[in-house]
């Protein structure tokens, strides 16, 4: 698998490290060199890439604008620029990471690679399950318990807590995220080291945390918010 890659910077020199970088991964592919977004807009007129590399800081038209006025195929964006000032604005278009020049190949490479795994996140074939229960074995018993009615899940030292609906009190079970991730419908989603989350459940996205009811607002751990992003941006509807 390789990812169609188009890079975009107005400086030559710039420009010809991207293409060098992009050439030396073996699973990007160059698809197009561009040295502004408006060339670029004409090539992605004809032709679908899935990842897009471009600096910010370009005369007439920004990296931001030019990304912000892409309308179909979505591809993924890695944003570099030489102003630190741009990265939480990159991230308000679901960059999937800025470069901060200069920048070397190490950095780049692990640019990309965040890339190739939201890449193969998004076009992971949805798991074929018919389980629509689990048997949670809780003291000496084992209760059956319905998917729908998990709200979420709460690692606790070697036990898990699964809250659900209707229930005060969380079920208790000798268990591991590792173990119940594979018995999980793709409505679940780990958003914390110690929480994971069933999503039809959750009223809101806001702040950096998940909210469920005026009770229970979890936060959503560094590592785990491009997951989530994703999952925002694979589930949800409108413009930042």
């Amino acid at each position: 698998m390789k990812l169609a890659t188009i890079v975009i910077d107005d400086e030559p020199i710039a420009l010809e490290k991207l293409k060098n970088y992009v050439n030396k991964v073996p699973f990007l592919s160059l698809a197009s060199a561009c040295q502004s977004g408006f060339e670029a807009m004409e090539f992605l007129a004809t032709n679908d890439v899935d990842l897009i590399i471009t600096d910010i800081n370009m005369p007439d038209l920004s990296g931001m604008d030019f990304v912000k006025s892409i309308t179909s195929n979505h591809p993924l964006v890695i944003f570099t620029t030489a102003y630190a000032q741009y990265a939480v604005d990159s991230y308000k278009v679901n960059a999937v990471d800025y470069l901060l020049k200069p920048y070397g190949f190490v950095e780049f490479q692990r640019a990309v690679n965040k890339a190739l795994e939201q890449f193969s996140a998004r076009n992971a074939a949805p798991q074929q399950s018919q389980l629509e229960s689990l048997f949670v074995k809780t003291d000496y018993r084992y209760v059956r318990v319905p998917l729908a009615d998990i709200r979420f899940i709460k690692g606790y030292g070697e036990y898990l807590q699964l809250y659900l609906v209707g229930s005060n009190s969380p079920l208790l079970t000798l268990s591991s995220f590792a173990a119940i991730k594979t018995r999980l419908t793709s409505d679940f989603l780990q958003i914390h080291r110690s929480y994971i989350v069933n999503m039809n459940h959750v009223q809101q996205v806001e702040r950096g945390r998940v909210v469920l009811d005026a009770d229970n607002a979890i936060p959503v751990g560094d590592s785990f918010k491009p997951d989530l992003q994703l999952f925002l941006q694979t589930n949800g509807i409108g413009k930042k």
